[in-house]
């Protein structure tokens, strides 16, 4: 799998749309959409930048090969029994608030 196939399936997985990851790296849509057909190549500090909003590493996405040792995937369903206590009543759109909130948090971190 090459890296804009790794990187947008890293973004579906996470439910969000590329203007979302435009937005929280602040540029323009068409400058990630280059990255996801291949015709833009990021630099190393973009592809950090984009491991973290996706919530995935960058070997992830370069496919180094190098995994972080004893790292389980956390599934959806972790999050929503970890956030809401195993509450069955989360709809999807509740859930994709939370997500966006969290990248939202992460990023005004970033920039402190």
């Amino acid at each position: 799998m090459s890296f804009p196939e790794r990187l947008r399936k890293a973004r579906k997985q996470r439910g969000m749309t590329q203007q979302q990851v435009a937005d929280l790296m602040q540029f323009d849509k068409s400058t990630y959409c280059g990255y996801e057909t291949g015709k833009r190549q990021p630099d190393l500090q973009k592809i950090k930048q984009i491991a973290s909003i996706l919530g995935v590493s960058g070997d992830e996405l370069l496919e180094t090969g190098r995994t972080a040792p004893d790292r389980r995937a956390v599934t959806d369903e972790d999050i929503k029994f970890a956030l809401f206590g195993g509450d069955g009543e989360i709809t999807d759109e509740m859930f994709e608030e939370v997500k966006r909130f969290a990248a939202y948090v992460k990023e005004r971190e970033k920039k402190g």
